[in-house]
């Protein structure tokens, strides 16, 4: 897997700016192909400060579509929250080897239509080359 690293100096330096959200993104969707045997479609991550936020959309899985479909959004949406606590150490660790910060919140919500998950990571320190508040705080 491509994590956006670089070798410089015989040592890993980690991706910033776009070459991380791009990094996160593709480590997340990984995560959930590997689990759901199919991940989104489309998939955008961003840091600033001490937060990192993903957007996924056309997430669910065929099954999940189906109950949807079928008037049991209650069973579609339950589904895949056990999901994403069965790979939660997996999402929270990729992100903590792309950024080298430490996890201490992790929160996930998810929308039936249009398909949509938020995944939120919350860090003990600022992301190292992350963008900063408009008050530079």
């Amino acid at each position: 897997m491509d994590d956006g690293s670089r070798l410089i100096g015989g040592r890993r330096e980690r991706p910033t700016g776009g070459r991380l959200n791009s990094a996160i993104a593709n480590a997340v969707v990984q995560v959930h192909s590997r689990y759901a045997g199919r991940g989104p479609t489309r998939a955008q991550a961003f840091a600033r400060q001490n937060v990192v936020v993903l957007l996924m959309e056309d997430a669910m899985t065929q099954g999940e579509r189906s109950l949807a479909a079928h008037g049991r959004q209650d069973v579609a949406l339950d589904i895949r929250r056990q999901l994403e606590t069965a790979i939660r150490e997996r999402l929270v660790g990729a992100v903590e080897d792309l950024t080298g910060c430490r996890v201490v919140a992790f929160m996930n919500d998810n929308h039936i239509d249009p398909d949509v998950v938020a995944e939120l990571f919350v860090l003990d320190r600022p992301v190292p080359g992350a963008q900063l508040a408009p008050n530079g705080g």
